[in-house]
């Protein structure tokens, strides 16, 4: 599952991230969300200095830079803060909603503990969010079998060398080149997605192959004991490679391409492809 999520308060959307197993939240979502500032950046940067200059108080102690995802797409290094941390500059905001959102904050922050206490809640909480976004039964079933089989293939690239982001990307990209004969973004194009996971827009038969080409890289990664990214991008193109074949004689058994532009972008509801 990615780490890297968005939640809501009252409608307004505060960016957050998994960072040594805690949440951490975006302080300028907060800020926003608190204040409903024009410019929550610089509302933010003249309440430090105002904070300083009443008692001393330094609020960037509390925060750390982590990369969130901005609204063109791209991650960028933003200041975020803790769940306590968020809590002691909350207290330097006068706004009404302060206290129902350290209620707020208190609730979500104590979900990732229960997370941490008992992974499968998580597990839980993501089959529930796709059964409310509408999704059927057996895809949901297949989705949730690719995130485990994601998360043990992206646990082997951390063992053995490669870089979270910058290498997880070229890694994924070579073996979706080899499996479906498109990168990722490339794939995404075809289905006209933006923003949205492309694994959310595959039907039953892509996921099917997305499982097999990286299941298969992390049984090449394990069997052959593979350490630094070049390594790795070979296994994984071999891997791909594998999921490829497999996917070109059920296509030219079919008589058609299993590389499909449908998608489940449409009205909520029961989510069907859509061409």
């Amino acid at each position: 599952m990615e780490n890297n999520k968005i939640a809501l308060f009252k409608g307004s959307k505060i960016r957050r991230t998994i960072h040594n197993n805690e949440w951490w939240f975006s302080v300028i979502d907060v800020v926003a969300a608190l204040t409903g500032s024009d410019n929550p950046r610089d509302y933010w940067y003249k309440m430090k200095i105002r904070v300083k200059d009443e008692d001393g108080s330094e609020l960037s102690t509390f925060c750390r830079q982590l990369k969130l995802v901005s609204s063109d797409g791209k991650k960028y290094e933003t200041d975020c803060s803790n769940t306590e941390g968020i809590f002691r500059i909350v207290q330097s905001i006068p706004s009404p909603k302060a206290e129902p959102f350290k209620r707020w904050l208190a609730k979500v922050g104590y979900e990732r503990v229960q997370e941490i206490e008992n992974p499968e809640l998580a597990t839980q909480r993501t089959r529930m969010l796709y059964k409310l976004k509408g999704y059927p039964a057996d895809w949901i079933e297949k989705r949730m079998r690719g995130i485990a089989i994601r998360e043990e293939l992206t646990d082997e690239w951390q063992e053995r060398g490669a870089e979270e982001n910058k290498d997880y990307e070229i890694l994924t990209a070579e073996i979706s080149k080899a499996t479906f004969g498109v990168t990722p973004s490339q794939y995404k194009k075809l289905k006209r997605l933006k923003r949205e996971n492309l694994r959310d827009h595959m039907d039953d038969l892509e996921l099917i192959f997305t499982m097999l080409g990286e299941r298969a890289t992390t049984e090449i990664h394990r069997t052959e004991n593979s350490h630094g990214v070049s390594k790795l991008k070979s296994d994984a193109k071999s891997g791909g490679d594998i999921a490829g074949g497999a996917r070109k004689k059920l296509e030219k058994r079919l008589g058609k391409s299993i590389v499909s532009k449908k998608n489940y972008l449409q009205k909520p509801g029961k989510r069907k492809l859509s061409s």
